[in-house]
Parts: C-alpha cells; structure tokens; sequence
C-alpha cells in the first residue's frame, strides 16, 4: 500500500514545468515551479509547517493552542492544515484588499478570519500588523506566528525549495526569480543555491507601491515610495527581517496591469492555472530577457493557484472596472 499518514506529508516536491507559448521571445529555458501542487495550493505550506514545528520544539507553541498570524491568505491556509492535524486553534488578521474567495477558503478549513483596513500605516493600531499583535497578547496560550521576521520562514526554503530546484535542474539553473513578500522563499532559496553555485543570479520582483526596488538599490527606505496597489502577495510597506537584500542580484517592478493580464495569459497560453503574484513573476521575466543567454536555465517561481482569484483577475466585469481589460 501507498499512502501517507496526513495531509502535511504532502507538502513539498511540486513540479517543474516548462514555459512554452508565454515566454517564446526569450532564448534560455524558462521552467516554472508550480507550487500550487502543495496541498494548501500554495507555497506558504512549506514555511508555514516548518514554522509551526519550530514553535513546538521550543515550547513556544504548547498544545491546545492558540496561532494567530496576519496574513493575505495563502499562509493562513498552511497554518490551518496544520492546526487541524495538530489539534490547534487558528485566528487569521488580514486586509480588506484581499480576494473574498481567500477569507472563504480560510472559514471552510476552520479558521477565524479577522479584516483590518488596509490603507493605514503599518504601526497604525487598526493595521493588521498591529491587530494581530494585539490579539496575540490578549488570547491566553497563543502564538503569534510573525512569518515576516520568523527565520524558520527562510529555513524551510533552504532546506526544501532550493535543493529541489537544484536537483530537478541537474544543478544547471543559471536564474532564480520570484516574487517577493515576506522574502522567505527569495533569501531561504537564494541562500542554497549560491551555496552550491555562486554565479547564479537571483532576481526579485516587486510592484510599484512597495519599498524593496529602490531600498536595495540605495539603501534608502523611502516613505514616497509607499501607496495602494492592487496586485496581492508581493511588495512590502516595511522591511521584513526575512529579506536577506545582500543575496538578492536585483530587483524588477511589474505594474498591477502587467500582473493581472499575465496572470490570465498564464492560464489561456500554458494551462498554468495561477494567481496574482505569479503573473507578475512571468512578466518580470519577460522584462529581464536581456540579462538570459541561450544557454541559460531560468526558474521562476509560481506562489499559488488562481482559485483565489476567480472574483478579481479572471472576472472580466472585475478587470474592465480596473482598466485592465
């Protein structure tokens, strides 16, 4: 018999998928790693598990507890597979930007959803950021995850993502490029790989609205830089401690247009039935195409699934009203 003992052991070994139609006008191999295989649909599983474990092991989180976490989503659906099979109980702070289907699908796996402003500053006590502090210390025997500043948020994609994009590429990608949030996935991926490879180059992308682009380039954290934007699950308006900037090559902008049309075009053109962020990681590809020779092997990363989205980027009424379409 084959099978596993629960839903958790699913989590990881998503595969790698080429690019064909969407990416033709660049020469290198443009691979896409899909984590939308994982079981929470996204790539937030893995560092939201590995999270969870670290507070075990140092009593942080104690049974029948309470986690508690700000987030858009797709890290609240990996803490909720595992507060369910670990017996926990889970409340999730997030912004009124966020897709209604992503505040759905957290209720329906068991978890109380808490929606805070989203156009107030980050240290704002009506900031999720804040809120979910707040909430944290007032709840007797609860954990507040943190995943921006939580080191096991890198851990687990050095210790899982990067050693198995290195393995699926036979050690030949030349080009990491993912969207960056928390900068988990970037700095725990980053680390491994320039471990094994020094001269792979590691691109970010960002959104304009976010503070990361022009931080890395300057050193400057520039407030102007700070406002509204549409695209979910990348760009910060803080600098999480999870954003290792001095392995990151560079840092690409996409506009919140540019995300949404490529989001679609990612469905429509290769099958790849993706949200947000992931649209606007194939179109920072697209805009590096000068920096990829033909020998090259590019791997972009694909956070999550379009299930998320299907009241925003593949609504037609929803993109007309933004302009998009």
């Amino acid at each position: 018999m084959h099978y596993v003992d629960n839903i958790l052991k699913t989590i990881g070994n998503t595969p790698l998928i080429r690019l064909n139609k969407i990416t033709a006008e660049i020469d290198a191999l443009v691979l896409a790693k899909v984590e939308y295989f994982n079981p929470g649909s996204s790539v937030k599983d893995r560092m939201a598990l590995k999270m969870v474990e670290d507070a075990e092991a140092d009593g942080r989180l104690k049974p029948g507890g309470t986690i508690v976490e700000g987030t858009s989503g797709n890290t609240g659906m990996g803490l909720a597979l595992a507060a369910i099979v670990k017996g926990y109980k889970l409340i999730c702070v997030s912004t009124d930007k966020q897709s209604k289907e992503k505040f759905d699908i957290l209720r329906a796996v068991g978890a109380e959803v808490i929606v805070c402003p989203t156009n107030v500053a980050p240290d704002d006590p009506r900031s999720y950021y804040s809120t979910s502090k707040r909430i944290a210390d007032e709840t007797p025997n609860a954990w507040y995850v943190n995943q921006y500043d939580n080191p096991s948020n890198a851990v687990a994609h050095y210790e899982q993502t990067g050693p198995e994009i290195w393995k699926q590429t036979d050690g030949k990608i030349t080009h990491f490029v993912v969207g960056v949030g928390t900068g988990g996935t970037i700095s725990g991926v980053a680390k491994y790989l320039k471990e094994k490879n020094p001269e792979v180059k590691i691109w970010g992308i960002d959104t304009y609205g976010s503070v990361f682009k022009k931080y890395h380039e300057t050193g400057i954290f520039d407030e102007k830089e700070i406002y509204p934007y549409i695209t979910e699950g990348i760009g910060e308006d803080i600098l999480p401690e999870n954003v290792d900037f001095k392995s990151i090559d560079g840092f690409e902008k996409v506009t919140d247009k540019d995300a949404a049309v490529y989001t679609r075009k990612l469905a429509r053109e290769e099958g790849i039935f993706a949200g947000n962020s992931c649209g606007a990681a194939v179109k920072g590809v697209l805009q590096l195409k000068k920096h990829f020779g033909p020998d090259d092997v590019v791997v972009v990363l694909l956070h999550d699934s379009g299930s998320r989205y299907v009241g925003k980027m593949y609504n037609d009424d929803w993109m007309k009203e933004k302009g998009f379409l």
